[in-house]
């Protein structure tokens, strides 16, 4: 285990997950005027639309993807007699269906943001380095999916990078997973590593509003609307005068 394995799989981590973690409570607490996705619907709509449609879908299947291909333990898909083949043929599929969403989608948000120019008059830089960023570990992510394991590729990051984030998580890191990850084949390493400078910069872009779910309209009475047409024609009773 040399230096740059320390730094690369235990320093990296924990540096970013802090910075996450700090950065977000930070901007809660100096920019909640900000702490928005800032809308641009009113400059261009029908980019904004496709794109936003087809990445916000495919996202949060790669998220629910990554949640249990990496924080579920491998036995426990065994124990309820999901194998790994059976596994693996629905990260592919499905995996590489949901990475296309995401690659399309974003493509498209990118276009958008990058020539309309009313768009581009009202972006931020930090805008741009989210997008950059996002888009680097999504395609790096997209070609691990389709690409490596699609073409028989035998590494399994079940065994490797899911026991490696959880020991991070859990406090305890040890000197096996570390060696592991630093024989993990370049993608997958690459797009580790770029995950993390994205959390990184996570808190001080618009990728906050993600935190910004309106759980208060699951609980909330619903509004009742009236047809009001032929209003026009409701005699108003008459004002009485004064005397």
């Amino acid at each position: 285990m040399t230096k740059l394995d320390i730094l690369l799989w235990i320093v990296l981590p924990y540096i970013s997950l802090t910075i996450f973690v700090l950065g977000h409570i930070y901007r809660y607490n100096t920019d909640q005027f900000g702490w928005s996705a800032k809308s641009s619907q009113f400059l261009e709509q029908k980019r904004l639309r496709f794109g936003s449609t087809l990445f916000h879908y495919g996202i949060i299947f790669v998220f629910f993807g990554h949640v249990g291909g990496l924080l579920i333990p491998k036995a426990w898909f065994d124990a309820i007699g999901i194998g790994s083949e059976m596994y693996h043929f629905g990260a592919i599929w499905f995996g590489s269906l949901a990475g296309l969403l995401v690659v399309v989608g974003g493509f498209f948000l990118f276009l958008r943001r990058v020539s309309v120019k009313r768009v581009v008059r009202n972006s931020s830089p930090s805008d741009y380095v989210s997008l950059v960023l996002l888009g680097i570990v999504v395609l790096v992510g997209f070609t691990n999916t389709a690409g490596y394991n699609a073409t028989g590729g035998t590494f399994d990051y079940r065994v490797v990078i899911g026991p490696w984030i959880r020991e991070i998580l859990t406090l305890s890191p040890s000197a096996a997973m570390v060696n592991a990850m630093a024989h993990a084949p370049i993608g997958f390493k690459l797009h580790v590593i770029f995950a993390f400078v994205l959390f990184a910069v996570w808190p001080f872009t618009r990728l906050v509003h993600v935190f910004s779910l309106p759980l208060k309209y699951l609980r909330r009475r619903f509004i009742p609307y009236r047809n009001i047409k032929g209003y026009d024609r409701v005699k108003l009773p008459e004002k009485k005068e004064m005397n």
